[in-house]
C-alpha cells in the first residue's frame, strides 16, 4: 500500500512538472492542447476500436493460442500506427531530402516480420513448456 501511494505521489509530481513546463515554458499551450487533443482522437477514435474489433475476431482461435495472436496483433498494430505517418511520406518535402530519409515502408514490414517471428517462438516455448510441465 505504501509502494503504491508512494508511485502515485511520484507520478502526480511528474504531472505537475509538464504542465508547469506547459504553462510557463516555451512551448505554445495552444499547440500543446491541439496536439493533445489530437492523441487523444487517435487513440480513443481509431486505436481503441481497433483493438476491441481484433479482440472479437480473434475469439475463433484456439484460447491456447489467443494471448499470443492477440497480444501480436496489438504490437504490430501499435508500431503501424506510429510508423503510418512516415510510411506515407507526411511532412516530406522535396527541397529538403533529410527529412524523412529511410525506406519506412520497407523498415515497417521488416519490424512486423520480427514482431511475428518473435510471436511464433514465443508461441512454441510456451507450448513446449506446457508439455513438459504435463505429467502424462
Amino acid at each position: 500500500m505504501k509502494t503504491r501511494i508512494t508511485a502515485y505521489a511520484i507520478g502526480a509530481g511528474f504531472i505537475l512538472l509538464g504542465l508547469w513546463g506547459v504553462l510557463t515554458g516555451t512551448t505554445n499551450p495552444r499547440g500543446w492542447a491541439f496536439w493533445f487533443a489530437g492523441a487523444v482522437i487517435v487513440h480513443d477514435g481509431i486505436f481503441v476500436p481497433f483493438v476491441l474489433l481484433l479482440g472479437a475476431l480473434t475469439t475463433r482461435v484456439p484460447a491456447s493460442h489467443r494471448r499470443f495472436v492477440q497480444a501480436t496483433l496489438l504490437v504490430g498494430g501499435a508500431v503501424t500506427l506510429v510508423a503510418l505517418p512516415m510510411v506515407l511520406g507526411f511532412g516530406q518535402r522535396a527541397d529538403n531530402p533529410s527529412i524523412l530519409p529511410l525506406a519506412y515502408g520497407r523498415n515497417l514490414i521488416i519490424v512486423l516480420s520480427v514482431i511475428a517471428v518473435v510471436a511464433v517462438v514465443w508461441t512454441a516455448l510456451a507450448r513446449h513448456r506446457k508439455r513438459s510441465d504435463d505429467p502424462r
